[in-house]
């Protein structure tokens, strides 16, 4: 097999192990939240603090990157997300809900440098096979969807305290991550190898900005991601708090719902290949819309189930094509800048929906919480039709 193709192998099997904090803390950070929380509105503030995490240290770790190279510091966020899972373990046991919060603020850190994978693989394969390559290091998600919330139950009674048994054995996850980015060998990018416009000396990422371009993809990765974080940081305790269904029932529902996330990334790649990326937004965008829909019609299980299916479809078919779209708008020698922004900006959007889910679903119920999330996918929808009138 050839060399690039290796790495993308390896960023998906340590994407795989390391995505695991993220169905976990989803699935079991609400929980703990209301266990540990002085208020309830405060319940889901360990997840939202999650995306914080990540938000705030995507320009850090970029920046790294650019200084020390892609591998170092893929191998050091995967360490550093095994202390941080370890002192979440601690935290729970303690009793300390600040303590957890903001361990998971810093399992954070170790997600934006996992979101790096993506772009890592794209440079390790040519201009043709970007987007099979972006796509394919996305599978790695569909083993965590599995993993990640089985490891929480299993974990929930090995020790006195509920769930810090599940965060030791995320730490042993997090450690085999580190073991297989060892792995890795990047690759040196030349500006022939990337979707760049033009050549010349590197521009400001204010220039950049100029491009309708940017913004259809930046757009596209940042609203699917905070439409869908809202959603489900919000369905377990809607589901398991609020409507009483049963931890298993909410654990299937939000596996499912990650499962389809990652799922389509077996054909994502093919098919923006075959009709374009924004084709696929549109797409997306219309699953959201019927997401809501479902969410709208009921909250018995299957209704939580259909809507969060749909929720995670839509958000791979955003994503991906935003991910894909991004590099024809800067050249090679600006991409951590324009990287380190894009995802900045992703997970900033992402934490705001995050951090305002838990105080709205408690003080406008359901119905009305879900339809907070329509006037977002009507701004994509807006910026895309003017993308394509300039084109």
């Amino acid at each position: 097999m050839h060399r690039m193709d290796k790495s993308v192998w390896v960023l998906m099997l340590a994407g795989a192990l390391g995505l695991c904090v993220a169905p976990m803390v989803v699935f079991i950070g609400g929980i703990i939240g209301s266990a540990l929380a002085p208020r309830v509105e405060l319940a889901t503030l360990p997840v939202a603090f999650l995306v914080i995490g990540t938000a705030f240290s995507v320009l850090p770790v970029t920046r790294l990157m650019q200084l020390f190279g892609r591998k170092r510091v893929f191998v050091f966020g995967a360490i550093f997300s095994a202390v941080a899972s370890l002192l979440a373990a601690s935290a729970i046991s303690q009793g300390s809900f600040w303590g957890f919060t903001a361990s998971v603020a810093m399992m954070g850190v170790s997600l934006a440098v996992i979101q790096q994978y993506r772009f890592a693989a794209m440079e390790s394969v040519p201009p043709d096979r970007m987007a099979s390559a972006a796509s394919f290091v996305l599978l790695g998600g569909l083993v965590a969807a599995i993993l990640g919330p089985e490891l929480a139950q299993f974990g929930e009674n090995i020790f006195e305290s509920s769930f810090s048994g599940s965060f030791f054995l995320l730490a042993f996850i997090c450690l085999l991550s580190a073991f297989c980015l060892l792995f890795y060998q990047p690759s040196e990018v030349s500006r022939s190898e990337l979707n760049e416009v033009g050549r010349g000396e590197e521009r400001s990422i204010i220039v950049i900005m100029q491009s309708s371009i940017f913004w259809v993809a930046v757009l596209a990765s940042a609203i699917g991601y905070a439409v869908m974080s809202y959603v489900m940081t919000a369905t377990p305790v809607s589901m398991h708090v609020m409507m009483d269904h049963s931890l298993s029932d909410t654990k299937w529902v939000i596996q499912s719902h990650i499962l389809a996330m990652y799922l389509p990334s077996f054909f994502s790649g093919y098919l923006i290949e075959r009709f374009g990326a924004g084709r696929l937004m549109l797409v997306g965008l219309i699953l959201y819309g019927i997401c809501i829909g479902v969410a709208l019609s009921g909250q018995e299980v299957m209704h939580y189930w259909g809507g969060l299916v749909l929720l995670g479809l839509g958000w791979n078919f955003l994503f991906v094509s935003g991910t894909v779209l991004l590099p024809k708008a800067y050249r090679s020698e600006e991409r951590f800048k324009v990287q380190g922004f894009n995802d900045f900006f992703v997970f900033a959007c992402q934490a705001i929906a995050s951090l305002s889910s838990g105080a709205i679903i408690y003080n406008f119920g359901w119905n009305n919480f879900v339809l907070f999330a329509l006037p977002f996918l009507l701004l994509q929808l807006v910026v895309m039709y003017y993308w394509q009138k300039r084109s």
